[in-house]
């Protein structure tokens, strides 16, 4: 049995295949970044699931592409962590822009293969390797165009008076916006980022409205001009997106992109179903 997962800060999508592909069972855990999270919760969080904790010693192979694993030393560490909990496994861990480039990206074909959801990444694939050439630092600093970045700022908007009245109506109505709620998720809780990013659905929903607009387009356009443009054949082959905020921002996203000459390739909510297919053609 393969399982195979895309996770996100947010949450991580499993699929478990036999060796045609076919598929045993789909399940869903919280993310499991390894950048926030400790080897304690990420093992809560595998045994909070009974497909995965009943079927562990079941499986053969793992291969897990995820948030927070761009580095050696994040890599590492979850690998450990997954090898003493799947004791059976072949355990491969790689950053979540390879399973956006495997879903988006055929094969031998070169693309510029970003990600946007909870947080956000941007990747050069020359049909062989990925090459990337700014390291992130995660959350704090960087993040262009992600939920996260969208929830700071509605958070901030709303708490400097910045939003409309009726949209700081329906944002109170919708969300705990007591300041030590806030800040107990923000400085207290695993997983601030993808606090933050829950924020995004507001801003998505409003979309149309002046106020959500302008972060939207300056975000996108500092995604572009910092992340996108960094690779000099930007012009030249397409760039595809995997990302919820990608998914429901494709117009806006096209519009942008569409200004600098760039060519949208792809664009996926989820990576998941189009792993299925790359590890059944390369078993």
């Amino acid at each position: 049995m393969k399982l195979l997962v895309d996770s996100g800060s947010t949450k991580a999508d499993w699929i478990a295949i036999d060796d045609n592909g076919k598929v045993l069972f789909t399940t869903q855990t919280l993310g499991l970044n390894p950048e926030v999270l400790d080897k304690a919760e990420i093992i809560n969080r595998l045994e909070d699931k009974f497909d995965i904790s009943h079927n562990k010693d079941k499986a053969t192979h793992l291969y897990f592409y995820g948030a927070g694993c761009g580095t050696d030393r994040m890599k590492n560490f979850l690998a450990k962590v997954f090898q003493e909990y799947f004791v059976h496994a072949i355990v491969s861990v790689h950053e979540d822009t390879y399973a956006a480039v495997y879903a988006t990206t055929p094969k031998n074909e070169e693309a510029i293969v970003c990600i946007l959801g909870t947080g956000s990444n941007c990747s050069y694939f020359d049909g062989n390797v990925l090459h990337q050439k700014v390291q992130s630092l995660g959350y704090i600093a960087m993040d262009d165009c992600s939920g996260n970045r969208f929830g700071r700022h509605l958070i901030r908007g709303y708490y400097f008076g910045t939003m409309p009245s009726d949209l700081a109506k329906e944002f109170e109505e919708e969300y705990n916006v007591d300041p030590d709620y806030i800040k107990h998720n923000l400085y207290k809780e695993p997983n601030p980022n993808a606090y933050l990013a829950t924020f995004a659905k507001f801003l998505i929903k409003h979309k149309d409205t002046q106020f959500c607009k302008k972060y939207i387009y300056a975000e996108m356009e500092d995604f572009v001009e910092n992340y996108i443009m960094q690779f000099e054949n930007h012009k030249e082959i397409p760039v595809h997106f995997v990302g919820s905020i990608a998914f429901y921002l494709v117009d806006e996203l096209t519009e942008v992109l569409n200004r600098y000459d760039i060519k949208i390739g792809n664009v996926l909510r989820r990576p998941i179903d189009g792993l299925i297919a790359y590890h059944v053609l390369n078993k």
